[in-house]
């Protein structure tokens, strides 16, 4: 008996007490919560360069894209007309619609869309931002930006090509420092100026929310790149006698030719 009552004693000493567990477990969250915050703060900010960087290749991406449209489809002296709209939409995201149709015409001289190509952003109901949409229509079936031809119950389908924008803008160039965000002329405007962002938009001074000017990706597509420039030809007198001029351009002076009448500080 007493033999068994030694074993049973010292089976009761060994092993860890409750107090030594719970502190095992209470340092074993520590560490855990640690590494975990650690681990998220990583992740945010991969994600959040990631973002910048994705955002920025597909601003890039999407001003390409448009711009290939208008230098296909908007040509001078050709039956193509382009209407130009802007807007703000709930929470203060600038949006945009450009709708660019060309006309051919039928045996009876009436005109049908030959093809017709609309950009426009639409608030995305999932999340804070606009959704660019594309549609393309019209009598010819190739879309460039398709790999294949599309059927015709496809033709008028808008297509999401990129959202997460805070940003998107479509103004008509009419002077070199003037733009408006509306255009429904029949001409063609001189230029096009599309602007794009990814970028969440912050407070200014007068207290509301835009997005930050360095955040936007902006391209000027110019319509008629070969028009005639006015220039003025400005007539001058020369004399052939005059060989020593020193503002002759067809003979410059000499930079290391030390000039005798300056002073030595004199540059």
């Amino acid at each position: 008996m007493k033999q068994n009552s030694k074993i049973k004693y010292r089976s009761e000493k060994s092993g860890f007490t409750l107090v030594e567990a719970m502190a095992a477990l209470v340092i074993a969250a520590m560490i855990m919560v640690t590494a975990i915050g650690i681990y998220t703060g990583i992740k945010r900010a991969e994600a959040a360069i990631n973002k910048r960087l994705q955002g920025g290749f597909v601003a890039v991406e999407v001003l390409q894209r448009i711009a290939e449209d208008i230098d296909r489809l908007a040509l001078p002296g050709s039956d193509v007309t382009m209407s130009i709209k802007n807007k703000i939409e709930p929470g203060g995201y600038k949006s945009a619609q450009m709708i660019i149709e060309s006309k051919v015409y039928d045996k009876d001289n009436k005109p049908q869309v030959f093809e017709k190509i609309v950009w426009q952003s639409h608030p995305d109901p999932d999340a804070n931002g606009l959704i660019i949409y594309r549609a393309h229509s019209g009598y010819t079936l190739e879309d460039k930006m398709l790999e294949e031809p599309k059927e015709k119950y496809e033709r008028e389908w808008f297509i999401p090509i990129s959202n997460g924008v805070t940003l998107f803008s479509i103004e008509a160039v009419t002077d070199v420092n003037t733009t408006s965000p509306v255009w429904e002329s029949q001409n063609l405007p001189p230029a096009v100026r599309i602007s794009i962002s990814f970028s969440a938009p912050e407070q200014d001074l007068t207290g509301n929310l835009t997005v930050p000017q360095e955040a936007i990706k902006k391209r000027t597509v110019v319509i008629d790149r070969f028009r005639q420039l006015a220039y003025q030809f400005i007539y001058k007198e020369f004399d052939a006698n005059q060989t020593g001029d020193m503002n002759d351009v067809n003979n410059p002076a000499e930079p290391n030719e030390f000039n005798v009448s300056r002073g030595p500080n004199e540059i």
